[in-house]
């Protein structure tokens, strides 16, 4: 990837990020200026219930891209899988019609690994407009870990661009702040000399990748 790539990928990351985080960061200005016009006690208290939401799903979506976009330097080349099993959970916290099922191996798995798993896991919960099953299995076997990620649901919204960038097959002419997440995980894929793979039906889609571990990491 050249110099110019890489900067309007970054700027279609930062772009998405910003469109995910509108709608809480706008609440909470709206939640403010309620707060300021109130008088009565009730509803001044229900105010700040709304703020402390709002403020509470910043934050939690703020951490969620730390590690699924940013460089995440406060990690080592491993994360324990408690991490962004915490950040999915917090991320459908408030979409009651989305059950989380886990199958995680083992207690850490490497960097890239988790990004791919915190990417596939965003595409999968946008995926269930109308609610559904998220099954999310990871593991590191002979040398590699494997991800694999299922959103099952009575209706599967997913953009067809968004598989064609999973597997490279997007031109970067292409791509967007909606496909630029999908754009991204395919390079670490190819940097690691792995792959990503996706299966869809109107009741579900299947989201799967093997990345080899480096030598140095293969423990």
């Amino acid at each position: 990837m050249n110099n110019t790539t890489s900067v309007d990928l970054a700027a279609l990351l930062c772009s998405r990020l910003c469109h995910d985080l509108l709608s809480p960061v706008g609440a909470l200005n709206n939640g403010l200026e309620l707060l300021a016009d109130e008088k009565d006690p009730e509803m001044r208290a229900r105010c700040m219930e709304l703020l402390e939401q709002s403020a509470r799903t910043s934050a939690d979506k703020l951490k969620f891209f730390r590690l699924a976009y940013g460089a995440a330097g406060g990690f080592g080349e491993y994360v324990e899988v408690a991490e962004p099993k915490a950040l999915i959970e917090a991320l459908v916290a408030d979409k009651k019609r989305i059950e989380v099922q886990w199958a995680l191996a083992d207690a850490k798995l490497p960097k890239n690994a988790v990004k791919v798993l915190l990417n596939f896991a965003h595409i999968a919960i946008d995926a269930l407009v109308r609610g559904g099953t998220l099954d999310i299995g990871a593991e590191m076997r002979d040398g590699a870990s494997e991800i694999v990620v299922r959103a099952a649901g009575p209706k599967i919204a997913f953009d067809d661009t968004i598989g064609k960038a999973l597997e490279g097959r997007l031109p970067e002419s292409e791509l967007s702040s909606r496909t630029a997440p999908a754009h991204m995980i395919a390079l670490l894929a190819e940097q690691a000399g792995g792959g990503l793979q996706y299966k869809r039906s109107d009741e579900a889609l299947v989201l799967g990748a093997v990345l080899p571990q480096p030598e140095g990491m293969i423990g």
